[in-house]
């Protein structure tokens, strides 16, 4: 007979696993290719050392002259709060009793409150490795009594957002109802007023975002240092303006490699940067490799390495990435919140239902940023 307490043992035992797998494996190719770790974890902050440039501690001199000075390596500390990422899982009473009395129909319902959650932490840990850390989702555009947004690739139906103003207080908190992709636009569940310069966040979430890749590519600091103090922590940035093709990325690759000692391994791209690249190989005529990454993820291929569509990435931009910088520095893995008496099924208050949170504290640290690369403004021809 399946029972409350039946469940626990389930999630526990057989389904935290499983999930923490697919969670750290299967919803993003880029995550599947960073590496987690717990080291340089202090307390609720991260602290990691960055090493920039080369050991001072080299020359060429006569036989018997003086040896080089000895200089170590240069080093920054980067630091960091651990964000909280959080995921949940609700079962009614009503659902539990009826599949009392068959294990697979019980199977069968926690297998979709499960799948409802991955298909919801795809959507959200995507955006927000591609994101600034700010959990910004579009800013409302107000012209001529047409209110759209600037972008709806960070929107979907069901998310819930908060509604801030210009000038930063918080208006509303609202369910979507609606994304009108083509014309850039949305609405609500509930009645809510956008005015001009109104920026939407996904709920409780304004500035407590993982650092992502747009981070390293927007404002003076990152990670608590002033790009501006030590200007070799600015990445590779160029406005293409234009259709992409082989030397333009050939560019920033030999550019990364040659300046920072990079070695781009991953390249990540929006919808309209993915169509000019496959307009320009089409153009001569030329076949276009697929590859298949870790996690079963299949993309295209530039000279071997992935280029990755994936809807977060700015409109006609493309990151070139080397994964091996990045790290994502975490206090535990997934884990279920648990009660004083190791209850991790909670019942909601006043409510028949009970839920199940999924936790990890975490954030990302890129330890070579002038070793990453964005090209903008790309468009078809």
């Amino acid at each position: 007979m399946v029972t409350l307490q039946n469940a626990e043992n389930a999630l526990k035992s057989v389904y935290l696993g499983t999930v923490t797998e697919l969670l750290n494996t299967r919803v993003n190719p880029l995550l599947s290719k960073i590496e987690q770790t717990s080291a340089d974890v202090w307390g609720k902050e991260i602290r990691t050392a960055a090493r920039f440039g080369i050991n001072g501690g080299v020359g060429a001199g006569d036989e018997t002259g003086d040896l080089p000075a000895a200089y170590g390596n240069n080093y920054l500390q980067f630091v960091t709060t651990l964000k909280n990422l959080y995921g949940q899982i609700e079962i009614s009473d009503k659902a539990i009793r009826a599949s009392a009395d068959g294990r697979g129909a019980f199977t069968d319902l926690l297998n979709a409150e499960l799948e409802g959650l991955l298909n919801a932490s795809k959507f959200n840990l995507g955006r927000m490795l591609y994101g600034d850390g700010s959990g910004l989702l579009a800013t409302v555009k107000v012209e001529s009594s047409k209110t759209t947004c600037d972008t709806v690739r960070n929107l979907i139906e069901g998310l819930v957002v908060d509604v801030y103003s210009s000038a930063g207080a918080k208006k509303a908190t609202a369910r979507i109802k609606y994304v009108d992709r083509a014309n850039k636009a949305v609405s609500f569940e509930s009645a809510v007023t956008l005015a001009d310069g109104d920026k939407l966040y996904v709920q409780g979430s304004k500035d407590r975002e993982i650092t992502g890749i747009g981070a390293l590519f927007n404002g003076d600091s990152i990670y608590g240092v002033q790009k501006s103090a030590h200007p070799f922590l600015t990445p590779y940035s160029k406005d293409v303006n234009g259709g992409i093709d082989e030397i333009i990325i050939q560019e920033a690759i030999d550019a990364l490699e040659n300046d920072a000692g990079s070695t781009v391994d991953f390249i990540a791209c929006s919808q309209d940067a993915k169509y000019s690249y496959i307009d320009y190989m089409s153009s001569f005529k030329r076949n276009i490799d697929v590859m298949e990454l870790a996690g079963g993820f299949k993309t295209l291929s530039y000279n071997g390495i992935p280029l990755v569509y994936d809807r977060f990435v700015p409109e006609g931009s493309m990151y070139l990435l080397d994964t091996k910088a990045f790290k994502l520095h975490q206090l535990c893995d997934w884990r279920f919140l648990e009660t004083e008496n190791g209850k991790i099924l909670r019942q909601n208050q006043g409510k028949p239902t009970y839920t199940a949170t999924l936790v990890k504290y975490c954030d990302l640290i890129c330890g070579k940023p002038n070793g990453q690369a964005v090209l903008k403004g790309i468009t078809r021809a």
